[in-house]
């Protein structure tokens, strides 16, 4: 079913009910410094209302501080953090949880993710986090890095299927396959480096689509994943990009640009193999 796109607040509704903001601003790499804090800030005054971190990006401390220095209401920020790698297993997650609020300074998170499938881990560390929102510190649980094989593995035992999948997603790594079974059972799709590390920019096959738009390639490509129904977090610190980054509502790419960009599809990754990533 084809989902609404309307403005920078816009949102898709989880399985459990919860509005996703689908626009955010994503934090990885950004300084535990006034740099993430200038960026979340700034991002929340033009109109964002989703902003993702995680433990092991080490600015937890700086996007919460982002948040609280803004004139928005905390009650209506998205805010998404993650359980790293040595972390997993069932008290050490709720240890970590604990840990992240306090670099927060948050009481609660809306969305916490498990970052990577860790063998042998991962059923644990979902248990933990079942606890978690059942007491009410998180609004909604999911994953990170899950392919099929690994959901269908969780999902055998689990006792709330995930409520959001975040994937390396851009034109060259699609995984329809893994979006669509996401959608069957209604697991948001979100989307983490959308423009391939800046390898985007590189792609030929953009400079049409820029033309025929009036648009950045990074416009083009962000369009294509709310169209897609995927939420999309582009990671920036400049102002500029920030602002641009959420250009995307003036105009629609058509259902011929949609496929186009689908079939330019490599099965071609940038960041690490959820099956092979050494952790």
């Amino acid at each position: 079913m084809k989902k609404r796109i309307t403005d920078i607040q816009g949102s898709f509704t989880l399985h459990n009910g919860v509005e996703m903001p689908y626009l955010g601003l994503g934090t990885y790499q950004a300084d535990n410094d006034e740099e993430v804090i200038d960026a979340v800030k700034y991002a929340l005054e033009i109109g964002y209302r989703h902003i993702d971190t995680a433990s092991v990006y080490r600015n937890e401390e700086g996007v919460g501080k982002g948040i609280r220095s803004s004139s928005v209401e905390r009650e209506k920020v998205f805010l998404t953090t993650k359980v790293w790698n040595s972390d997993q297993g069932y008290d050490s997650t709720l240890k970590a949880f604990e840990k992240s609020l306090e670099r927060l300074e948050m009481d609660f998170v809306d969305l916490y993710l498990i970052h990577w499938p860790v063998a042998g881990k991962y059923k644990e560390t979902w248990k933990a986090l079942e606890r978690l929102y059942q007491e009410g510190q998180i609004k909604s649980i999911g994953v990170s890095n899950f392919m099929k094989h690994h959901l269908e593995d969780l999902m055998a035992e689990c006792e709330i299927v995930p409520m959001v999948n975040q994937m390396e997603f851009h034109p060259h790594l699609v995984q329809q396959d893994l979006v669509d079974f996401c959608e069957k059972h209604q697991i948001q799709y979100e989307a983490w480096s959308p423009f391939m590390q800046g390898k985007l920019f590189e792609l030929d096959f953009m400079e049409e689509l820029c033309k025929k738009y009036d648009k950045s390639a990074a416009q083009i490509v962000l369009r294509w994943n709310l169209q897609k129904g995927v939420v999309t977090i582009p990671k920036s610190v400049h102002r500029s990009r920030i602002k641009s980054n959420a250009d995307l509502f003036d105009f629609e790419l058509s259902d011929q640009d949609m496929q186009f960009l689908d079939d330019q599809d490599e099965d071609s990754r940038i960041g690490p193999d959820p099956d092979n990533f050494d952790f």
